[in-house]
């Protein structure tokens, strides 16, 4: 288990990328570099990357975000000083579409899809739960209180002639196309489009600007059911991954070899896990643990993951506490 320095390990994190421990695709950034390919074999979201770039932008942000880590390690030692038992947190959700074609227009039940599986995740009953092996049950999150309200009255669209959106958010800007958050500040919005260079999504981490607030998903990686979607990422977890960053939790790995992710119940990982790794996989870091390859942080494909842990719970509930950079939430 790790032992956890909140600013010593953020400030480390700062400087590491989040794809520093994967291999991924090299194409031009630009808003007509989609990928050819119809299948993605590999995992890439890019949080870390549109964090350095808001950092870059906002010098105030890195301050913010320091803050926030320090409030988040005083929560989990004493989380009953700041939220009361039992609470349930349930948090409306805005959907914008942004698509090409009729293809690329979800439609209100694949939305309705993907609100399922958000609310199955974090609420501990998606069927694959169980599949936890027996070394981690004792750490599962269980029912993590969190619920995703989605009416038909929440979605927005439009019609682009762009093919593809790169990483520095214009899909949420309608002066470049976009479509602009709806009530950030209480609503979590969902961009759903097709992102550049495979790319599966990304996420805000609190304490970034509300204008900007929420999460992208890949159009084809939305919802799950019988619709066109990644064959390995089907399930509605990049969605999950996701929410789980816009919520603070970071990569499993650390986003560096034998890196920290904040969190004390997660083992130690070399670097991401793509694919369905056969249990047990061995980390070399000290101590060799076995790695939690079925969870959301990883990069595993959808069927291969199933779990947060408890403590990636507390820290996600941390956000939205009283005082916590996600409390008008609630």
């Amino acid at each position: 288990m790790k032992k956890i320095s909140i600013l010593s390990a953020f400030a480390l994190l700062l400087l590491l990328g989040c794809n520093k421990a994967v291999k991924t695709d090299t194409a031009t950034d630009s808003d007509d570099a989609v990928s050819e390919n119809v299948e993605l074999s590999s995992r890439h979201c890019a949080s870390y990357e549109v964090l350095q770039e808001q950092l870059q932008a906002d010098p105030s942000l890195r301050g913010r975000m320091n803050a926030i880590e320090e409030y988040t390690r005083k929560y989990m030692e004493n989380p009953s000083a700041y939220r009361l038992v039992g609470d349930v947190l349930e948090i409306p959700v805005h959907v914008n579409v942004l698509y090409r074609s009729s293809a690329e227009n979800v439609s209100n039940a694949q939305i309705q899809s993907q609100i399922d599986v958000l609310n199955e995740d974090f609420g501990a009953t998606n069927t694959d739960y169980n599949n936890t092996p027996s070394i981690f049950q004792g750490v599962r999150s269980g029912d993590i209180k969190i619920r995703f309200v989605w009416t038909t009255a929440n979605v927005t669209r439009r019609s682009t002639n762009k093919t593809s959106w790169r990483t520095n958010d214009d899909m949420k800007k309608s002066n470049k196309g976009g479509i602009n958050p709806t009530s950030p500040s209480t609503t979590l919005n969902i961009w759903v489009c097709v992102l550049s260079n495979n790319i599966l999504g990304y996420a805000q981490f609190p304490g970034g600007s509300l204008a900007t607030d929420g999460v992208v998903v890949h159009t084809n990686a939305f919802g799950r059911g019988n619709y066109t979607l990644f064959s390995a990422f089907n399930r509605g977890r990049t969605a999950t991954h996701e929410v789980g960053h816009y919520f603070n939790l970071r990569h499993i790995w650390g986003d560096a070899t034998c890196g920290n992710d904040f969190v004390g119940d997660t083992p130690l990982h070399n670097a991401s896990n793509g694919g369905c790794p056969t249990y047990p996989h061995y980390s070399t870091c000290t101590g060799t643990p076995i790695e939690m390859t079925m969870n959301y942080m990883d990069y595993t494909n959808d069927a291969c993951m199933y779990m947060f842990t408890a403590g990636q719970a507390a820290r996600m509930q941390a956000t939205y506490a009283v005082g916590g950079p996600r409390a008008s939430l609630r």
